[in-house]
């Protein structure tokens, strides 16, 4: 299961049933679960975990120490994976730092596309798409089912909700809203993800709902305390847009717009 060409450190833990291709190197204080493939030429630093059932393609660096100059070989340095992530060519993916706490963590069932980058100190959530070359810098949250467009960016700090969608060549340098759809350098606001929602099962009523809210946070020229209680009224009629507004009225660097 493991090349004869590869190096696997003595302090690595491997599930028996784990592949590793040619001249790929998995270094020391690194786990992996049990029916992950590990493709060639691929390069695991520790401390790093990595869940079952995870593909990860050739020319990967994973776990390697964050690009952050203040970083100093801090012992706090992690990287935790989930399960059945895929992971494609040449994607790279730091640990953590003390300043964020530590860890950069990714969840469950992610399609990250060739050349993505992942920095330190970030939370990527479930069922996430990272399209070829996005990136993201440190200390940023994905939700779960977020889809980030071909070469979008992501500022430091920012957060990306839930259901949200970045269209191609995005540069995102603040807080995207749940279920939005966002374009353009620097991205603004470009409609409800309708189409994703009806993918994930949201029902008509539930979308038109969420229509109302999006209207009165961006098509309505209310300021986003007004806007926030039009939000309020209309959790009575979907907890989804409650979702909406605590996660906007908990943003600190503002939300596209």
């Amino acid at each position: 299961m493991i090349d004869a060409t590869a190096i696997v450190h003595s302090d690595a833990i491997l599930e028996s049933d784990v592949k590793v291709g040619a001249y790929s190197i998995i270094g020391a204080n690194v786990s992996i679960g049990t029916g992950s493939v590990i493709g060639s030429h691929v390069v695991i630093n520790g401390p790093t975990t990595i869940g079952p059932n995870n593909k990860i393609f050739h020319f990967c660096s994973i776990g390697e120490d964050p690009q952050d100059k203040k970083f100093k070989k801090e012992k706090n340095s992690i990287l935790e994976i989930g399960a059945g992530n895929i992971i494609r060519e040449y994607v790279s993916i730091n640990r953590g730092t003390d300043e964020g706490g530590g860890k950069t963590i990714i969840g469950d069932n992610n399609w990250i596309m060739a050349y993505a980058h992942i920095a330190h100190d970030c939370f990527v959530g479930n069922n996430t798409v990272f399209a070829n070359n996005a990136s993201i810098a440190g200390h940023v949250v994905i939700e779960d089912f977020v889809i980030l467009g071909a070469l979008t960016v992501v500022h430091q700090y920012c957060r990306v909700g839930s259901y949200s969608f970045s269209a191609f060549s995005s540069v995102i340098l603040k807080d995207v809203p749940p279920y939005v759809l966002v374009s353009g350098n620097s991205a603004r606001p470009s409609g409800l993800n309708r189409e994703g929602l009806k993918r994930h099962g949201f029902n008509s009523a539930t979308i038109n709902i969420l229509r109302k809210a999006y209207k009165a946070i961006y098509r309505d020229g209310r300021s986003l305390k007004d806007a926030l209680n039009v939000l309020s009224d209309l959790t009575a009629e979907s907890d989804k847009v409650e979702i909406m507004r605590s996660f906007i009225a908990c943003s600190d660097r503002g939300i596209v717009r």
